[in-house]
Formats: structure tokens, C-alpha cells, sequence
């Protein structure tokens, strides 16, 4: 009897590490808080496809859009912290969204666990073709005399669009009618219909547009120009200095869940990024790429803390508030 009590404790002493390296032994679902279509949409099947390789499991897609991602995030942070659901999200979702909602039911912060930090694309400042302006100094003075017959499209209070208008408002001195969409996808067809005239939207939504001739650009939010599209000028380059704005992307899972799953999580992000074929699709789309360093945990928690830390003020100077 004692012999096989020893053999169970045994067998049990070596199964443990066996039953702890079993993960993941299914599907994982990555939450996104905008539409198909999108550029974080985009991030999370471009990314999250070469994942689930490394991780030997499907990656499946969850749109859950809806109030600028904050639904999205609520969702993800109620979730179970076993490592089958994370989320991305983005410099709006992750950081500004805390400063502009008053009554989230969740804490940025505290209630989600960064897994690691994925690229970051400048803003591109894009019109309709309908938009008679040639350069940025012309829509400007454009903007300026129709302000009251322009409108522009975002993905919601807090979207990296929102956050890009309210840079330009700013650096311009110009205003019009803001529509909120549920995702710059649509937002970005209502563009190429005129439906809509203006959007700051991320270059890896619109840039294939504008390389289609279906929308025009007129300046990239960044200190320099972007290497997908050299032959568009940086804000500064047009005359107006002090926009520039990047949207960083990131992945996030439940408070809670295990270090050892996070890591897990991790390196396989880092060897997703580290594929050839994926830093080509990506930096195609003008997105920058992350570090292996820059990627960890606890170096992507200090930088989102550091992010927070540097918009609020933005924001609460901007009088941006959603009750």
C-alpha cells in the first residue's frame, strides 16, 4: 500500500511540470475591439496567425466593437485568466480611454496584463478625392472656409483616429463635424465615397487605399517620413510642426493569469515578429517594429504607465469627457 502511494506521489511530482507545459491545449481567442477591416483587426490576423504556429493552436478572432473599445476591454478583463482569451488594443484603448471615460468598470491598468507590445504606425492625414486641396497648407485653408460642410470620420472617443484629430485640431487650428464608426474599415469606405471628407487615420488602414488612387494623403505624423511611402511629407515638411502622433499596439490578457503563460504568450509574439515574411507585410503597411526588448512584459507595463502618465494632460487640456 505505502509502495503505491509512493509510486503515485511519484508520478504525480513528475507529471506536474508535464501538465504545466501542456498549454495551450486549445483554441485561444484574441479579442479586438474594433471591426474587420481595420488596422488593429489587421494587426491581430497578421500577428495572431503566425502566433498560433509557434503555439501550435488556432488563433481565432473576436470583433467585439462598440464605445471606442472600452467594451472590448471590459469584456477581455471579465474574462478567465487561463490564457484562452487576450485581447489587443492600442494607444487609445490602453491609455487614453482611461483618461476620457469616467465610469469604466474596469481599471486600465491594474484589471489587464500586458503581454507584450506590438508595432506602431504614424497617422496619415487623408481626404476623399473629391477634396480640391493639393497640399496640406491648401486643406487647412480648405478646412478653415467649409468647417461647417466637412465632416471626418474616427473609430470612436479614445480610437487612435480620435486621438490624430484632436493632434490636428491643435496643430492647425481647424475644426469639423466628427462621425464616430465602429472601426476606421468603415469609416475608410465612407472616405472613398465622400460620405465623409477627412480622417487621421493609421497608414496601415489607409495607405493601400491611397496607393490605389482611391483617397489622397497629404502628410504622415511623424518625425520622419515613413519608409512604405517616402514620397508623402511629414507634417513638419508641410508647414505645420508639433503633430506627431503613433499609434503602438499591444496585447493584453485578464489580471490574474499565470507568469508563466504571459511568457508563454510572449515569446511567441516575439518569434512572430522576428519572421521575415511578417516584419515584410508589416512594415509594408508603414508600421514600425518593436524590439525583442522593447516587447516584454514588464518593459511594455512601464511604457503604457509612461504613456498614461504623458496624455492625460493632453486630454484633460482637450476638455474630452465621456460621463
Amino acid at each position: 500500500m505505502l509502495r503505491r502511494v509512493a509510486l503515485g506521489l511519484l508520478m504525480a511530482a513528475v507529471a506536474g511540470p508535464a501538465f504545466g507545459q501542456a498549454y495551450p491545449n486549445k483554441p485561444i481567442t484574441i479579442i479586438v475591439p474594433f471591426a474587420a477591416g481595420g488596422p488593429t483587426d489587421l494587426m491581430a490576423r497578421i500577428v495572431g496567425e503566425r502566433m498560433g504556429k509557434e503555439l501550435g493552436q488556432q488563433m481565432i478572432i473576436e470583433n467585439v466593437t462598440g464605445a471606442a473599445g472600452t467594451i472590448a476591454m471590459g469584456k477581455l478583463a471579465r474574462s478567465a485568466p487561463d490564457g484562452y482569451t487576450i485581447g489587443i488594443g492600442h494607444l487609445g484603448t490602453n491609455v487614453v480611454n482611461g483618461a476620457i471615460y469616467k465610469n469604466l468598470n474596469y481599471d486600465l491598468i491594474n484589471d489587464l496584463t500586458p503581454i507584450a507590445l506590438l508595432p506602431s504606425n504614424p497617422l496619415l492625414v487623408v481626404t476623399s478625392n473629391q477634396v480640391p486641396a493639393k497640399d496640406l497648407k491648401e486643406l487647412v485653408a480648405y478646412l478653415k472656409a467649409n468647417a461647417d460642410k466637412v465632416s471626418g470620420g474616427t473609430a470612436g472617443m479614445g480610437s487612435g483616429s480620435h486621438i490624430g484629430v484632436l493632434a490636428f485640431f491643435d496643430g492647425t487650428g481647424t475644426g469639423y463635424q466628427l462621425v464616430p464608426y465602429r472601426g476606421t474599415g468603415p469609416a475608410v469606405q465612407d472616405l472613398i465615397a465622400n460620405q465623409i471628407q477627412i480622417m487621421i487615420d493609421q497608414s496601415s488602414n489607409s495607405l493601400p487605399h491611397v496607393r490605389a488612387g482611391k483617397i489622397r494623403a497629404y502628410a504622415v505624423t511623424a518625425k520622419q517620413r515613413n519608409a512604405a511611402a517616402p514620397e508623402i511629407p511629414t507634417t513638419a515638411e508641410a508647414g505645420f510642426p508639433g503633430i506627431e502622433v503613433a499609434i503602438w499596439h499591444g496585447l493584453w490578457a485578464p489580471k490574474g493569469t499565470p507568469r508563466d503563460i504571459i511568457n508563454r504568450l510572449n515569446a511567441a509574439a516575439v518569434a512572430a515578429l522576428k519572421d521575415p515574411e511578417i516584419r515584410k507585410k508589416l512594415e509594408d503597411l508603414g508600421q514600425d517594429i518593436p524590439t525583442p526588448e522593447q516587447m516584454q512584459p514588464d518593459t511594455f507595463a512601464a511604457y503604457q504607465k509612461a504613456e498614461f502618465a504623458k496624455w492625460k494632460p493632453i486630454i484633460d487640456k482637450a476638455g474630452v469627457k465621456i460621463e
